[in-house]
């Protein structure tokens, strides 16, 4: 005969079996950013620039018409969301992350910095790679020549990090970004080319994995998020005169906070 103990712990394990197993890595924050302004995009002229022959072929169409080439400064989609746009949660600092960050890479293809928008960590590496040449220019065959030249833009003021020429294509380098200053909770790091002023990009330093780049319609989720209330940030290089707008987000275990982010 069981004892009654026995059948006591029996019972609790059929309990605890039956049980659901439910574990969560944190919340959700998903939402849209939204500007209240108009599209914006500076116009520049292949002419007045080197390998214009082979700019023209960037197969990103919305950026060409004829001989000019635009700068797509803000582009809004429908319901004005805000393409490009960064949200970042701004209040937990992971050393972690940042320590084991691998880098933030950017491709120069088709006289184009992509990705346009992302993030950068302070004092680990940033990566540019050349993958142009040009096979109908004997003096670009072996590459279409950039000038990757970084700043770290704080307010009206900007300070050189690198400035490094890329000649052929496979070409590639990497510097640490560098922050001075308490710059980095306040400003962003911005890449041009040299050689093709219509060449730039940009990156808002962040402390965490808790941050994503919205999409064509100004969507965005970031997943994994601790609960609790926390501050974030929407941010753009070109609205808001690239100032950061701060919101407060409470997130729960296992569920999702919806942030609607207006960029003015």
């Amino acid at each position: 005969m069981k004892s009654a103990l026995s059948i006591v712990f029996g019972v609790a394990a059929v309990a605890l079996v039956a049980a659901p197993l439910t574990s969560y890595a944190g919340g959700t924050i998903s939402g849209k950013v939204t500007y209240s302004g108009k599209p914006e995009q500076k116009e520049f002229l292949f002419s007045k620039f080197p390998n214009p022959k082979f700019c023209v072929k960037n197969p990103n169409k919305d950026l060409i018409d004829g001989d000019k080439r635009f700068l797509k400064q803000i582009e809004v989609g429908k319901d004005g969301g805000l393409k490009g746009a960064v949200v970042a949660i701004v209040d937990i600092e992971d050393k972690a992350f940042m320590d084991g960050y691998a880098g933030t890479e950017v491709g120069a293809e088709f006289c184009e910095f992509l990705p346009f928008s992302g993030i950068v960590v302070n004092k680990r590496p940033f990566k540019v790679e050349n993958k142009d040449a040009d096979p109908d220019d004997p003096k670009s065959v072996a590459g279409v020549l950039h000038n990757p030249h970084s700043f770290v833009v704080k307010g009206n003021s900007s300070a050189t990090g690198f400035n490094i020429g890329l000649a052929k294509k496979g070409d590639t380098l990497e510097k640490p970004v560098v922050f001075r200053g308490g710059a980095e909770k306040v400003g962003y790091f911005r890449l041009q080319c040299d050689q093709h002023e219509f060449m730039q990009s940009f990156f808002l330093p962040v402390t965490n994995a808790h941050y994503a780049v919205a999409k064509d319609d100004g969507s965005f989720e970031i997943k994994d998020v601790p609960a609790g209330k926390h501050k974030v940030v929407a941010w753009h290089p070109f609205a808001a005169k690239g100032q950061r707008v701060e919101f407060d987000v409470d997130v729960t275990d296992g569920g999702t906070a919806n942030l609607k982010a207006e960029i003015k």
